[in-house]
């Protein structure tokens, strides 16, 4: 049965008569709590006595509870190992040697919101994919995925509500449905993204959803000129919504996953979408015009899933601004909050796997 979509008005208007749908909006909220307080860090808008990347991290796992040695966010995840199959088409925008007609190994992983490793797969509608591309001349270019073409907010001080807006409360364990209501009333660039949500049921798989990299960045061609851009993966699988009683097992996007491999590879298309002048680069809730011209890159081919715990993604910090030559970071401050956050995360797990290994050794 297909999930029930529900008007984002009446949930604003009746929040408690709508705990469930909020609910949903909290845990994808939990995508980019992370990423929000580093970017507060980042961008200034915040004294750093009041806000640093830690300081939010440290509040993130108050909120959604530690779990040493697992990601803070995206706990939850499988890694997979395959190739990109570059044909060239973009290369007249990006002197990238991964947009040649060339064979890239890739590293990936699927994933989940939330910081519990443990959690049900029905516990967060969004689903991610993160790529680590190995060029032959030793170049790596990473990117991080969300299954929703925008994003919710776009300041630091939007994010930071949002992280407060969505704190657990004491009683029950789970947001406060009016706290949450009342920040999304506050803040009307996040329609876009609940709009999106609402019309969009969780796919049934990893395997059939398109993902987005949300930020713009920056194509240099082999003549220096700049061209603003932003990418995205489209399954040659058909996208099937899921269905209730999928959902009642726990574990179930990773069992599709390894059922769908054992019959093949699994292939995306990576799109990758340029803008035209005037476009915003800065703001990633803004979704540019439906018009613009959609390069197909090549295909990213899924060869094979492997177990987190001793995958090759597990060391992988999926830092979205390493990039190869040929590619840049824009002017959207997203880029460099999601890397302070994600430095701030990757150094605490590794350092809680050594401070595991070391005690193991005694």
């Amino acid at each position: 049965m297909r999930q029930r979509s529900f008007s984002l008005a009446e949930v604003l208007r009746h929040p408690v008569r709508h705990r469930g749908e909020i609910a949903k909006l909290a845990a994808i909220g939990v995508v980019v709590l992370a990423t929000g307080g580093a970017f507060a860090y980042v961008a200034g808008a915040l004294t750093p006595q009041r806000l640093t990347s830690a300081r939010v991290i440290d509040t993130f796992e108050t909120n959604g509870g530690v779990h040493a040695g697992y990601r803070r966010n995206h706990a939850k995840g499988v890694c997979f190992a395959g190739y990109f199959e570059g044909n060239g088409n973009a290369s007249r925008i990006s002197r990238a040697h991964v947009f040649d007609r060339v064979r890239t190994p890739v590293t990936g992983r699927f994933a989940i919101p939330g910081t519990n490793p443990a959690a049900a797969d029905a516990s967060a509608p969004v689903r991610s994919m993160a790529l680590q591309f190995r060029s032959a001349n030793g170049e790596q270019w990473r990117t991080a995925m969300n299954n929703t073409p925008v994003f919710i907010v776009n300041n630091a001080k939007s994010f930071y509500e949002q992280l407060v807006a969505s704190r657990p409360d004491p009683a029950t364990g789970k947001p406060d449905p009016a706290k949450l209501a009342a920040f999304f009333a506050a803040h009307p660039e996040t329609q876009p993204f609940r709009r999106w949500v609402a019309a969009h049921a969780p796919s049934t798989s990893f395997a059939n959803a398109a993902y987005y990299g949300i930020d713009a960045f920056r194509a240099i061609d082999a003549s220096g000129g700049t061209h603003d851009v932003r990418w995205s993966v489209v399954p040659e699988s058909d996208y099937l919504p899921v269905e209730k009683q999928q959902t009642a097992q726990h574990d179930f996007l990773d069992d599709e996953l390894k059922g769908r491999l054992q019959n093949g590879p699994l292939r995306w298309h990576l799109l990758v979408t340029v803008a035209q002048p005037g476009d915003v680069t800065n703001d990633a809730t803004v979704a540019w015009p439906a018009d613009r011209e959609r390069i197909d890159a090549g295909t990213l081919v899924v060869e094979r899933e492997s177990a987190q715990s001793d995958g090759d993604c597990r060391d992988i910090n999926f830092d979205p601004t390493v990039l190869p030559d040929g590619l840049k970071i824009s002017d959207d401050p997203l880029l460099t909050a999601r890397s302070s956050a994600y430095s701030v995360s990757f150094n605490r797990r590794t350092h809680e796997e050594a401070h595991a290994a070391s005690r193991g050794n005694e």
